[in-house]
């Protein structure tokens, strides 16, 4: 494509990405559905611009007034992905000269919102949290996240998928934390080579893992996946369980459910059970009252944890929608701790950074049920014979430990969890 007309292209997909009226993976989908000519080069070029300019928003606004035209094409100037030559090609001198003076201003120079770009209402509870930690974490979610993969431990080992892979010409390193992960260098097309045709590999983050690893299903049990969306979490649990028992997946998106069908097709599980389910109090969860061994909710959060992927979602939430997020998550782990059976184990989660929908949740439900013991997370890790426990959590009230995942820390998305078991 000219460079002319991907500039062009460029600046169409941000404008629609910031009218912010949906995702943006939902966004760059449907452009690229309507432009079906894209190639692949064209549609990372696209992709990571609009991207780039999410992630960066705050500085490029800071910019672009002292340039000219309309402003999505200057946004997307200043956040194009790909040669600065090829780029220059399909810009008028007076933009060459914008854009040249804009690479001469020392960001280190600026107010410090123009450096975080992060909205003036996330900033202060990241700083409460991590002090002179901030600014590492702050540069690690304006990059891209890197390609983790699970190995399906029930027919595959890691070694052996780590081989095939290298053989397909991918490269990767086993994680440091979970025993099934793999970390690939770049992001390479997965869908045509084989271990992933035939369900050895499943693409899922790090931290991700961890969290079906601390449920620690066993052979033979009934648990629950509670908010199973499109089931990530729940083939892994399945393979933990060795394909015997009963594993639910439960959620309110049958839409989100029917995503797990081709991956559990491919997994070679049968022991999953999907359910749509009208809200946590619904019939179906009733009835398995008292009857479960292990519960995870990985219960429905800003999501701000996956910034790195997920750029908008620091535009598209507030203070106030936390505030209503954390009421329905306290009411989700109160519903689904009553489907444990005693010495029953609950596992909660999110990938949000905030206290408010993490620890916050987790004190105060061991505050109001004293029928569950709080296990300490570094406790629970160390069993699972999993390295370096101690550097994947952080303290709550008792001095108990929560798992607690940074980017900047882990190479993971942000993830918390708390452990129950019942007395």
């Amino acid at each position: 494509m000219h460079p002319k007309a991907l500039l062009d292209a460029c600046s169409e997909l941000v404008k629609l990405t910031l009218r912010f009226e949906y995702p943006v993976d939902s966004v760059v989908s449907r452009y690229f559905r309507d432009h079906k000519g894209l190639g692949p080069r064209e549609r990372a070029t696209l992709a990571e611009t609009v991207y780039n300019v999410l992630r960066q928003k705050l500085l490029f606004d800071h910019f672009a007034p002292s340039g000219s035209g309309p402003k999505e094409r200057r946004l997307a100037i200043l956040g194009f992905h790909g040669p600065r030559d090829f780029l220059k090609s399909a810009l008028t001198d007076q933009e060459k000269n914008w854009l040249d003076q804009c690479d001469q201003i020392k960001v280190e120079d600026l107010m410090e919102r123009h450096r975080h770009n992060l909205p003036e209402w996330l900033v202060q509870p990241l700083r409460e949290q991590l002090g002179e930690e901030f600014w590492p974490l702050v540069e690690s979610l304006n990059k891209s996240a890197g390609l983790d993969l699970r190995v399906n431990s029930l027919n595959d080992k890691r070694p052996d998928v780590q081989k095939e892979l290298a053989k397909a010409g991918i490269k990767s390193a086993a994680t440091p934390y979970s025993p099934w992960g793999l970390r690939l260098e770049g992001k390479p097309a997965l869908a045509k080579v084989d271990v992933f045709a035939r369900g050895a590999i499943e693409v899922q983050d790090e931290g991700s893992q961890m969290l079906a690893l601390l449920l620690d299903a066993h052979r033979g049990e009934m648990v629950v996946d509670f908010c199973a969306g499109a089931g990530g979490k729940t083939l892994a649990i399945g393979a933990s369980m060795r394909n015997t028992g009963r594993l639910y997946a439960f959620d309110t998106s049958g839409h989100r459910l029917d995503a797990i069908k081709p991956r559990l097709a491919r997994s070679g599980l049968s022991n999953v059970h999907p359910a749509a389910i009208a809200h946590e109090r619904d019939d179906r969860v009733k009835r398995l009252g008292g009857k479960i061994d292990r519960v995870l909710v990985d219960a429905p959060c800003s999501g701000l944890g996956t910034l790195r992927r997920n750029p908008d979602l620091k535009w598209r939430q507030s203070s106030k929608i936390i505030e209503e997020m954390a009421v329905t998550q306290a009411a989700i782990l109160q519903s689904a701790s009553r489907l444990l059976k005693p010495g029953g184990r609950l596992v909660y989660a999110t990938c949000s950074l905030l206290p408010a929908e993490n620890e916050v949740i987790a004190d105060a439900f061991s505050a109001a049920n004293v029928d569950f013991a709080a296990l300490d997370v570094g406790d629970v890790l160390a069993q699972l014979k999993v390295s370096h426990a101690p550097i994947l959590c952080s303290g709550g009230e008792n001095h108990l430990k929560y798992l607690r995942l940074w980017p900047h820390k882990h190479s993971t998305d942000g993830f918390f969890a708390a452990v129950w078991q019942k007395k």
